[in-house]
């Protein structure tokens, strides 16, 4: 005859209701590989993003100094989930060192808050 044990038969504790945090992700690479940075992005599970034209501040001896050929830049501006940012900002990391003409800058910034469900639903990536 088995004993039960009431402590084993606890209810296992459902997936958290709390809601995703999000962060913005600001992407800042030379215009020429903004679309590439862009699609590498959506394989994070990137639902949105805005790609922004931009231009560099060095003088042009300092960009000849630097080996550098151009200022022309875009931002890349791209929601995603708090869980994956250390994924995607070592992947950034390992794309800005092994790509030509790659070079990168890129950081998150936390998002306080979203107005209404189906938005920050659309945000997260999270189905209705």
């Amino acid at each position: 005859m088995a004993i039960k044990n009431p402590i084993s038969k606890q209810a296992q504790p459902e997936e958290s209701m709390a809601p995703k945090k999000l962060q913005l992700l600001f992407t800042i690479v030379n215009r020429k590989k903004a679309e590439f940075y862009a699609d590498f992005l959506q394989s994070f599970e990137v639902n949105m993003q805005l790609t922004l034209a931009a231009s560099g501040t060095a003088s042009t001896e300092t960009l000849s100094l630097l080996g550098l050929s151009d200022s022309e830049k875009s931002v890349i501006i791209s929601v995603i989930k708090e869980e994956k940012a250390q994924a995607i900002l070592s992947a950034l990391e390992e794309k800005f060192s092994t790509i030509k003409n790659g070079k990168g800058i890129a950081y998150t910034v936390p998002m306080t808050g979203t107005i209404g469900v189906a938005i920050y639903q659309f945000l997260a990536n999270m189905p209705n």
